[in-house]
C-alpha cells in the first residue's frame, strides 16, 4: 500500500488549521486538494462538514449532494444532507435522503426520526406514525419521538394513543409528559 505523500500534506495542513480556528482556511485547503484530486471523498465530506459548521447550509448542502452522487457514499453523507435539507424546510428531498441513509443503515435511528419529521412537514401522518415508532423501537428512552408522536396522534383525532404515550412518559421524562398535557390539553392520571 503506497501512501501519498501531497494527499497527506493537504489532509495534515487542513486539520491544523481546523485545530486552530480556521476552518474558512481549511475549507480553501480541501477545495485545493480536491483539484488534485477531483473525486477524493474524504475532500468532499470535510468541506461539506465545516460548510455546514460555519453556518454556510446552502453550501454544506452542495457539498453533499457532490458526495452522494458516487455509489460508494457513506451513510453519513446522505443523513447530514437530509438534515440539513429539512432544516431549510425542503421535506421532499429531504425524505429522499433520509431514505437513502436508512437503505444503507436500517438501525439509525435519527434518519428514523428525520424522516418522521419531514413527512409531519408534508401533512402525511399515518407514515410519520410508522417512521416515529420505528425510533422509539431503536431509541425508547428518548423523548423527542415520543413527543412527536403523541402529536401526531392529537392530529389524527386519536387522543387515546397520545394519552398512552403520555402516560408512558411520565415514568421517564415527567417533564415531556406535562408539557404534552399543556400543549394538546389531555388531562391523564397516573396509574
Amino acid at each position: 500500500m503506497s501512501i501519498d505523500l501531497n494527499w497527506q500534506k493537504y489532509k495534515w495542513c487542513a486539520i491544523t488549521l481546523i485545530i486552530f480556528g480556521q476552518r474558512k482556511r481549511a475549507v480553501s485547503m480541501f477545495e485545493d486538494m480536491l483539484k488534485d484530486y477531483p473525486e477524493d471523498r474524504y475532500a468532499l465530506g470535510s468541506i461539506a462538514h465545516l460548510k455546514a459548521e460555519l453556518g454556510d447550509k446552502i453550501g454544506a448542502i452542495e457539498g453533499y449532494e457532490r458526495l452522494v452522487k458516487y455509489s460508494d457514499a457513506p451513510v453519513y453523507a446522505w443523513f447530514n444532507l437530509a438534515f440539513l435539507l429539512q432544516e431549510l424546510e425542503r421535506p421532499i428531498e429531504a425524505e429522499r435522503a433520509f431514505r437513502r441513509a436508512l437503505e444503507l443503515n436500517p438501525k439509525l435511528d435519527q434518519a428514523w426520526y428525520g424522516l418522521g419529521l419531514t413527512l409531519i412537514q408534508q401533512g402525511r401522518l399515518d407514515e410519520a406514525v410508522i417512521a416515529l415508532e420505528r425510533n422509539t423501537k431503536l431509541q425508547p428512552m428518548s423523548p423527542y419521538a415520543w413527543y412527536q408522536l403523541a402529536r401526531v396522534h392529537v392530529d389524527r383525532q386519536k387522543p387515546d394513543e397520545a394519552t398512552k404515550i403520555i402516560q408512558h412518559l411520565k415514568s421517564f421524562e415527567p417533564k415531556f409528559a406535562r408539557q404534552l398535557e399543556r400543549e394538546t390539553g389531555l388531562n391523564t392520571q397516573s396509574s
